[in-house]
């Protein structure tokens, strides 16, 4: 399993690759995760080529069951984030898997 990058990976890659500050890296990074942020919160989709899209669905409210007591429980209608790769990060994803997995053999 690879390691979780985080928003200190992502603005240190910035850093590497764009040549800007440390700390303009840093901000770079929060102002794209934020402007992404606000438009999910509005409903918009965001649509990264040859990485993906976010948007977010309506869930409507329904009846669970408690797992461990059987008990029925309501559960609310709430909005939940989905994230649809494109089929260049899917290719670029199994190739990689695809070279890993012959190397191993």
């Amino acid at each position: 399993m690879g390691e979780t990058i985080t928003r200190s990976h992502l603005s240190e890659a910035v850093y590497q690759e764009v040549g800007l500050s440390r700390n303009d890296s840093a901000e770079l990074v929060e102002l794209v995760l934020g402007e992404i942020a606000d438009c999910l919160s509005k409903g918009d989709t965001v649509k990264l080529s040859s990485f993906g899209s976010f948007s977010v669905r309506k869930k409507g409210g329904r009846m669970g069951r408690n797992p461990k007591t059987g008990e029925e429980v309501p559960i609310k209608p709430r909005r939940v984030l989905v994230f649809r790769p494109s089929h260049v990060l899917k290719e670029q994803i199994n190739k990689s898997l695809s070279t890993k997995s012959a190397a191993a053999d």
